[in-house]
């Protein structure tokens, strides 16, 4: 079994990569630390681990991904990680545009060139299937006031697998999806002068993730207490919503 992961680098998407690799994948890896992605080559093997430093921001993340599936073969699955969030103070403009090119564009940029490989390629079929995988968020459950461009971005995301899933039967390609959304994950993107509350590990998330992906799900909830919590946000009628100034990312 192969797989591409998009942002290994670190948190979530280096802890599938690693859980793959000791299952006996073959693992395409991704991300803008070029050492830290040698340093999982050099752990596991050339053999077993391609690499392809990208920023998914930059129109030539395509070429990029283009190498890498050259060097590995059609993978079976496609984890899209990469992103980025912030939580705003006063609200910086920056931060905000930076979060929707990551999140938004870079989203659309690597995984509707991934699409077009698998319409192209030839090297699927119906009984090959690919997979492909993207890390959202239940941020994007409804829009956050602590952090407006990273909730907005993650409902984006969820809408955008939704979309390529209807795509994809129009076109009648092979392959299906799975919307992956974590709840507070101990990586860098959280803040670390804070306390979350259920936050869980990188470990512990990319054990629920990967055994979800191996029985075919859809949506992937990170994990179980999130599921309720999303459930008691989705009943809180909108003006409520947005009169609540206790929620915070």
């Amino acid at each position: 079994m192969k797989a591409v992961i998009i942002g290994a680098t670190s948190g979530i998407g280096r802890e599938v990569a690693i859980r793959l690799l000791e299952e006996g994948w073959t693992v395409g890896i991704t991300g803008r630390r070029t050492a830290e992605l040698e340093a999982i080559k050099q752990k596991y093997g050339a053999g077993k681990v391609f690499t392809a430093t990208m920023d998914i921001t930059r129109d030539d993340a395509t070429a990029a991904l283009d190498g890498l599936l050259a060097a590995l073969g059609a993978p079976d699955l496609y984890l899209h990680v990469s992103g980025v969030g912030y939580q705003s103070g006063p609200l910086d403009e920056e931060k905000e545009l930076l979060t929707a090119q990551t999140n938004a564009c870079g989203l659309v940029r690597l995984t509707s060139h991934f699409l077009n490989y698998i319409k192209d390629s030839g090297a699927y079929s119906r009984t090959h299937r690919a997979r492909i995988a993207v890390i959202s968020s239940i941020a994007g459950t409804a829009g956050l006031g602590a952090a407006p461009a990273y909730s907005a971005t993650k409902r984006m995301q969820s809408h955008y697998v939704s979309a390529l899933a209807q795509y994809a039967r129009m076109e009648k390609l092979p392959v299906r999806f799975t919307d992956i959304r974590p709840g507070f994950v101990a990586t860098a993107l959280l803040a670390s002068d804070k306390k979350y509350p259920m936050l869980i590990t990188p470990q512990k998330a990319a054990k629920i993730i990967t055994k979800g992906l191996k029985r075919g799900r859809r949506v992937i909830i990170v994990d179980w207490r999130y599921r309720v919590l999303v459930f008691l946000w989705r009943l809180i009628p909108r003006p409520v919503w947005e009169r609540l100034t206790m929620i915070s990312n």
